[in-house]
C-alpha cells in the first residue's frame, strides 16, 4: 500500500449537518418521484386501506422495517467496503468501518488513495443497490414495502450523491484519499 502525506493534498469535506439537510429533501423528492408513477401503475392496490393496513399493523411490521433498515444501514457500509476493496491495491487491507457517534452516523473509510472514477462508484453502489434497484423492482411488483424502503435508502446516501458531485469537479487524473475522520476526501494533484 502507498504512504501518503495527507498535508500535500487538499481537504474537501462535506457537513454532516447539511448533508443530512439533504438526505431529508432527498426522501421527500424521491418519494414524490417514486411514489407518483406507483400510484399510476398500482392504482387497483393503492387505497387509503393499504396506508391504513400499514399504520394499523405497525407495532409488528415497524418493528421489522426498523431492523430491516438498521441492517440495511450495515449493508450500505459494507457495499462502500467491498466496492472499494476491488480497486484498491490491498484489497480488505484498506477498507475499516466504524461510527461517527456525535451524529449517529456510520462510515466506511478506505485508507489507500485511487482515481476519482472508483471512489465515485464505491461512493454511489449502495444507492444503486439498495436504493434505485429496489425503486425498480417496486414499480415493476407493486411492493408498497419496497417502495418505502428504496426511499428510505435513496436518502440514505445523500452524503454520498454529494461527495461523488463533488469529485467529479476534480481532475480525472488526480488521486484521492478518503477522509479518515470525516465526510470527505483529501485530492492530491
Amino acid at each position: 500500500m502507498k504512504e501518503v502525506n495527507i498535508e500535500n493534498g487538499r481537504r474537501v469535506t462535506i457537513d454532516i449537518v447539511k448533508a443530512n439537510i439533504f438526505a431529508i429533501v432527498l426522501m421527500v423528492v424521491s418519494g414524490i418521484v417514486l411514489l407518483v408513477p406507483y400510484i399510476l401503475i398500482w392504482h387497483d392496490q393503492w387505497s387509503r386501506e393499504t396506508v391504513e393496513e400499514f399504520f394499523d399493523t405497525f407495532p409488528w411490521r415497524g418493528s421489522l422495517f426498523v431492523i430491516l433498515m438498521a441492517v440495511g444501514i450495515v449493508v450500505h457500509e459494507l457495499i462502500h467496503g467491498i466496492t472499494w476493496a476491488c480497486f484498491a491495491q490491498s484489497g480488505w487491507q484498506s477498507i475499516s468501518f466504524g461510527v461517527m457517534w456525535k451524529m449517529a452516523t456510520p462510515y466506511c473509510h478506505c485508507n489507500e488513495p485511487m482515481h476519482p472514477r472508483p471512489y465515485i462508484v464505491a461512493a454511489l453502489m449502495p444507492l444503486i443497490v439498495l436504493g434505485i434497484i429496489p425503486a425498480v423492482i417496486c414499480l415493476i411488483i407493486g411492493s408498497f414495502y419496497l417502495l418505502l424502503w428504496s426511499i428510505v435508502f435513496i436518502a440514505a446516501a445523500g452524503g454520498d450523491i454529494w461527495m461523488a458531485w463533488l469529485m467529479t469537479k476534480e481532475n480525472p487524473n488526480c488521486t484521492v484519499l478518503d477522509h479518515p475522520s470525516e465526510a470527505g476526501f483529501y485530492v492530491f494533484d
